[in-house]
């Protein structure tokens, strides 16, 4: 969408503080011995709180309130009975709506002490989020931010997955632009929008650029590799980019 009204503003960076603020209670809920479902859980009672909807289970009635993945899962990973470990690294996507605004935010962390690559997997991916954000600027084109991200994965000897992007977002959970790629895809030359909401969400990965689709029909995974995922919502503007979700 493109934000226009003092409304749009308001009600984009309410959900925004509230997908926020699950994502980062569920962070800190985090602790070796309990499972996803449980950790689930802890959102679902947020969502409830704070009167909002998981846009999971209200958009496309996923299984789950949050999307947590664990190691080899790298995104849309569904909540059960896995329990969490000492040294995993997990990713917690938030996404919900409210009033009839949404919001899309996510991260990647190591539990505990992990392995080294783990930890530098999560850090490079706020990098390339960040370095991409640099240039999220309307009249900048959408290839920029994909170039800047991706420039950063090499800088550290990574890679960018290829097949998970990020979208347009506010009135729905995905809308136009349908691709915000987090990779030099020079064809992707739309021009940003003042007011532009989207969900920028890179993936950095040691060493594959797709993941395949699991037998649950939901869980993305990687094969031979380690990936982490840093995404928020952001509304473009001349004055410089308004990140709801923080």
């Amino acid at each position: 969408m493109i934000a226009k009204t003092k409304k749009d503003f308001e009600k984009l960076k309410e959900i925004g503080k509230i997908c926020g603020e699950i994502r980062d209670e569920l962070v800190r809920s985090t602790k070796p011995g309990m499972t996803t479902k449980e950790l689930d859980d802890i959102g679902g009672q947020l969502f409830e709180k704070a009167g909002a909807q998981s846009a999971p289970i209200g958009e496309y009635d996923f299984p789950g309130y949050t999307c947590i993945s664990v190691n080899e899962e790298v995104a849309h990973g569904i909540p059960g009975d896995r329990m969490i470990k000492e040294g995993d690294i997990v990713n917690i996507d938030v996404s919900g709506s409210k009033s009839g605004y949404f919001a899309d935010t996510g991260v990647s962390f190591v539990v505990g002490n992990g392995e080294e690559m783990a930890h530098k997997v999560c850090e490079v991916a706020k990098e390339a989020f960040e370095a991409g954000l640099a240039v999220a600027k309307p009249g900048n084109k959408k290839n920029e931010m994909g170039k800047a991200s991706e420039n950063v994965a090499k800088k550290h000897g990574l890679t960018v997955i290829k097949n998970l992007t990020g979208h347009g977002i506010g009135r729905a959970i995905h809308e136009a632009p349908n691709h915000i790629f987090s990779f030099d895809a020079h064809w992707d030359n739309e021009v940003l929008k003042e007011g532009m909401v989207i969900a920028f969400e890179p993936f950095i990965s040691t060493f594959e650029e797709e993941v395949v689709q699991g037998d649950d029909g939901w869980t993305l995974l990687a094969e031979d590799s380690v990936v982490a995922q840093y995404e928020h919502t952001v509304i473009l503007t001349k004055e410089g980019p308004i990140i709801t979700t923080l």
